[in-house]
């Protein structure tokens, strides 16, 4: 039966692909997996693979399916975006920025294709869409592993670190997808999953965008076509995600007000947003008819992410935490205060993407933090937004009494950290910014960011809910 359906669901995607030129346009993770995809449904086909990077900087799994197969077009260096008009379609990767010339000329005529499009258009199973600024990962998994322990035929998938398209093949009517979908990935996107969850909105990615408002419209796509039938839950508390929910035609939950059974005590995740988290999770369960036990043991049985205000280690007396997703200024508010008053280090900045740091900047100041370090090139505006706070609102002792350290390198910040942060005391990575400055992404900075503290000390030792991953 299973390679009946999975027959009949290659064929039914095969049609609509038939006698096109395809390229794949970005050759990353989801470029590969876009490129097997098109490769296993018509084994012949000469495909285009386009791409900034030379053949020598791919990834080596992308370099091996290269030298091996021989229907290939290759387009790669500084003029790959040239390479679309050749193409009837070209598989976009969400990475690529939308408001390249060569990008909105495809687009308007309709040649420009995405993982999720295709996805949404031949899935026959239920999505479960998650989106929002951040809490993204962290809710989806809680998704995930609800409906996992409830013994339903779920994957997890999309911007989590899975692409999508090879488990579409195989999807059944009664499999459920829960999605995890950035601004990029819904950007265009005419569908809306079953079930959406909205988190928040904040800006963010104004680099990629022209402004907010293009940003938001991109994440109004999660419900934006929804129908009377589907379901929405979002936050009532954040301006912007209220104002997508009311133009949704969906049944509405806003998980903000809804209170449940367990307490936040009860979670192996800390701080106010991961409880919230966790609520959207069991009103998902809710809405599938699942039992309430079977939905708070999954739950506590969850295991936190990795890089999402991980608990690193005890050193020299202090506490570390690893939150090197933290990419705005929302995400590290809500560790500072999900962690309390014993945080007395920030470790903050990284890339500017044009976003603010005026709620960073009060948080900071009415915290019991005292030494704030900080990365290029976002760590100068913070310390700025921070004095002129200070001024405008008399906490100009308060200012003067943080100290502020400017670090080049993750090793330089580690060792300001462990040299400023008394014993039984906190030391916090969140960085309100993107990593790029310095590090190649957030993994990265935060395998740097451990391997220096272990490099600087003699004497370290798990906390209590430190688990190994």
């Amino acid at each position: 039966m299973i390679n009946w359906i999975y027959c009949m669901n290659k064929q039914t995607i095969k049609k609509s692909f038939k006698d096109k030129k395809i390229l794949i346009l970005g050759l990353g993770q989801e470029g590969l997996d876009s490129f097997l995809f098109f490769r296993l449904l018509f084994p012949k086909m000469t495909i285009g693979l386009a791409d900034r990077n030379p053949l020598e900087r791919l990834d080596p799994v992308f370099q091996k399916k290269i030298a091996q197969d021989k229907r290939l077009k290759l387009h790669l260096g500084e003029n790959y975006l040239q390479a679309i008009e050749k193409y009837d379609l070209a598989v976009k990767a969400p990475g690529i920025p939308i408001h390249l010339p060569e990008i909105e000329k495809a687009y308007a005529a309709g040649k420009i294709i995405w993982q999720t499009k295709i996805f949404f258009d031949f899935c026959p199973g239920t999505i479960i869409g998650i989106t929002g600024t951040k809490g993204k990962s962290t809710t989806s998994a809680l998704i995930h592993a609800v409906l996992k322990k409830a013994k339903k035929p779920v994957k997890l998938l999309g911007n989590i670190g899975k692409p999508i398209l090879m488990d579409l093949l195989g999807a059944k009517k009664n499999d459920f997808f829960v999605l995890e979908l950035s601004s990029h990935q819904l950007f265009g996107l005419g569908k809306s999953p079953h079930i959406g969850v909205l988190i928040n909105l904040y800006e963010e990615h104004l680099d990629y965008y022209r402004d907010f408002s293009e940003y938001a419209a991109a994440k109004a796509n999660i419900a934006l076509h929804q129908s009377a039938d589907d379901f929405l839950i979002y936050n009532s508390g954040n301006a912007e995600t209220a104002a997508i929910a009311e133009r949704s035609r969906a049944q509405k939950i806003a998980f903000d007000k809804r209170d449940w059974d367990f307490k936040a005590s009860d979670l192996p995740l800390m701080g106010e947003f991961n409880y919230q988290n966790a609520k959207i999770a069991a009103i998902v369960g809710e809405i599938l008819k699942i039992d309430k036990k079977t939905i708070a043991a999954a739950l506590k049985k969850f295991k936190p992410l990795k890089h999402r205000l991980e608990p690193v280690g005890v050193f020299n007396g202090i506490e570390f935490y690893n939150d090197s997703l933290s990419t705005i200024q929302e995400s590290a508010v809500a560790a500072i205060g999900g962690l309390g008053d014993r945080v007395e280090t920030l470790i903050a900045g990284g890339f500017d993407r044009g976003q603010p740091f005026c709620k960073l900047a009060e948080k900071i100041l009415d915290s019991k933090i005292k030494t704030v370090i900080l990365f290029p090139t976002t760590g100068e505006r913070i310390l700025k937004e921070i004095s002129a706070l200070a001024g405008r609102s008399g906490r100009v002792a308060r200012f003067k009494g943080i100290k502020f350290i400017f670090s080049c390198t993750m090793d330089e910040a580690v060792r300001a950290a462990l040299d400023n942060t008394a014993d039984g005391k906190i030391a916090l990575m969140s960085c309100a910014s993107s990593s790029f400055s310095l590090f190649k992404n957030y993994e990265e900075k935060a395998r740097l960011f451990k391997e220096s503290l272990k490099s600087n000390v003699k004497k370290a030792s798990c906390l209590p809910n430190l688990k190994k991953q």
